[in-house]
């Protein structure tokens, strides 16, 4: 770093040489390897200030203006670099590709998708569909089919030998009004995975090529039809669990997020042109407002902050709790499960005066404020010699290492006996051991109903539990109030009744991450009245981060990485 002014010297040095009269970093290619040209790029201006030696005069040239959003690749960069997209997707101008978007593997549904894009998507079609109604005076042959975008047609779909596969419904989507961009056409079949696989067959039979996981939508992203932000939320609608976590991949897919990203690289940017004019410009332009500046970068990192604050909602909505309900036998922990989860299923533990009951984990669904929440009925802790029951033991211990919330039952009958704090030190001890960081553990006082008057009298000195909740499993009593401390331990209490509009995955953390910690050196720089050279490394390095989150400059291995994870027809 400490050698950037001489450097920046060097090179205005080198490209005099030259006979140009518009003198950009980008004109400096011929003189350095590809590798490091790239390399200056991130370290210098986006252009240099050249100055003759003979006239004393500056050469004037083009520069980067706040609406250039493209700071690190153009689009056709993007598109075109071998080093940007794999060989296989450079490729998806020229080939049509084909695939069923209907789920495979369950019951057959009425109705199934084949989806052709591309370039040949109309012509391949036009060999295997036939419609139904022939125009007048015309019997319409093989490849004649003229479609009108966006308008439905009834007919068959042939292979090759001329036989009927299926009866369709055609449905032409031409550019670029499709999901793609390129020219688009579903087959309606039905539903079953034969006649699904018969009309994909004649279709790849024609020409088409099957697609890769998540093409579709990395087309879409390729042609601008969404950034990569975006596409990332269509995964995520897709697999959502809950319907909090498909509003917030909505509010994704229509831009909420997407807003926020380009909006602080466009601040960047302007940032950094203006600073860039004063390096070239100093003696010509007024002083930079330092006051202004300041403010700016507050008001750009309080926003990343907040965008930071969702990825720990993201992580829930996408995964969900595990919560493992633990205590001795009988204190009614089975009962809690059926009464917890009865509103969504029938009972899913069986319940019986018999201390022991339950031999292995029984697992239950529920939803807590639109997070998806497994939970586990365990069996009860306890030194045994029967061997099923040792072994459902040691299971119930795995499962409360490994929960994020453990709920310890005990029952209001029998108080807080010395096996509770036997157990309760055994679980804490084992959490230590092989957990890093501590789980919340809750005391649920059950039972309720038999020993109400013994409800204050049942806590130990040296307990240290993250809440107690007093329940009926009977009744369903306390278990609104289970759930609210619940939300209040994971930190769901502050999110808004109708859950957050977007949030941010783990990739796009990492990058807004680095987007605040390259502000927050900037901050520094300018407080410590570092050279403006380093301020434009730092702007630098926070307009790449967010570039990488919309798309602007992404690796071949991200790419891969995020559209290998979406199923073949989306």
């Amino acid at each position: 770093m400490g050698h950037l002014p001489a450097m920046r010297l060097l090179i205005s040095h080198l490209h005099w040489s030259s006979s140009s009269s518009s003198t950009t970093l980008f004109s400096l290619r011929p003189l350095f390897s590809i590798p490091t040209f790239h390399k200056l790029y991130f370290l210098f201006p986006l252009s240099l200030k050249p100055c003759n030696p003979r006239t004393k005069t500056t050469v004037s040239h083009p520069r980067l203006t706040p609406n250039d959003t493209t700071l690190v690749l153009k689009k056709d960069e993007r598109l075109e670099s071998r080093s940007v997209i794999p060989e296989h997707i450079e490729g998806t101008s020229t080939t049509t590709i084909a695939a069923i978007v209907t789920s495979l593997g369950g019951p057959p549904s009425a109705v199934g998708i084949v989806r052709l894009s591309g370039p040949e998507a109309v012509a391949i079609v036009a060999r295997v569909f036939r419609p139904a109604r022939r125009k007048k005076g015309k019997t319409l042959g093989s490849g004649s089919w003229r479609p009108t975008s966006h308008v439905v047609e009834y007919g068959v779909v042939l292979d090759h030998h001329g036989n009927v596969v299926d009866e369709v419904l055609a449905i032409p989507m031409l550019a670029p009004r499709s999901y793609t961009r390129e020219d688009v056409v579903e087959l309606q079949c039905h539903g079953s995975e034969v006649c699904l696989r018969r009309v994909l067959r004649a279709c790849l039979e024609s020409g088409a090529r099957l697609a890769e996981p998540g093409e579709f939508t990395l087309r879409a992203f390729l042609n601008g039809r969404l950034d990569l932000s975006q596409a990332e939320n269509v995964g995520k609608l897709i697999s959502a669990k809950s319907i909090a976590a498909a509003d917030a991949a909505l509010a994704g897919i229509q831009g909420g997020f997407s807003t926020l990203v380009r909006s602080l690289r466009i601040q960047c940017i302007e940032l950094l042109t203006d600073i860039e004019a004063r390096l070239d410009f100093d003696d010509e332009m007024p002083p930079l407002d330092l006051n202004l500046i300041m403010d700016k970068i507050h008001g750009m990192s309080r926003d990343v902050e907040n965008a930071l604050e969702t990825a720990n909602y993201d992580q829930l909505l996408q995964s969900g709790l595990q919560i493992a309900i633990i205590g001795r036998p009988n204190v009614g922990k089975s009962s809690l499960l059926n009464a917890w989860s009865k509103n969504v299923q029938s009972e899913r533990a069986i319940v019986t005066e018999i201390a022991g009951t339950t031999r292995d984990v029984v697992e239950a669904s529920v939803s807590i404020h639109g997070i998806p929440v497994t939970l586990l009925d365990t069996a009860g802790i306890r030194e045994t010699d029967d061997i099923v029951e040792k072994i459902g033991v040691e299971r119930s211990e795995a499962v409360a290492i490994s929960a994020d919330v453990t709920i310890m039952t005990i029952s209001a009958l029998d108080g807080w006996t010395s096996e509770d704090n036997k157990l309760f030190n055994r679980i804490i001890s084992n959490k230590k051991r092989f957990v890093e960081s501590s789980t919340p553990v809750i005391l649920v006082v059950n039972k309720i109903d038999c020993a109400p008057s013994a409800c204050t009298d049942l806590f130990v000195e040296g307990n240290s539990f993250s809440k107690h909740i007093f329940t009926c499993a009977v009744t369903g009593q306390g278990i609104s109030d289970l759930e609210s401390a619940i939300l209040e331990i994971v930190g769901l209490n502050r999110i808004p009744a109708g859950g957050r509009r977007w949030t941010v995955n783990q990739r796009q953390c990492e990058q807004l991450v680095r987007t605040k910690e390259a502000l927050a050196r900037l901050k520094s720089s300018i407080e410590e009245e570092i050279p403006l050279d380093f301020w434009t490394i730092d702007l630098r390095e926070a307009a790449l981060a967010l570039g990488q989150i919309s798309g602007e400059d992404i690796s071949e291995e991200v790419l891969t990485n995020i559209f290998g994870k979406f199923c073949i027809g989306k």
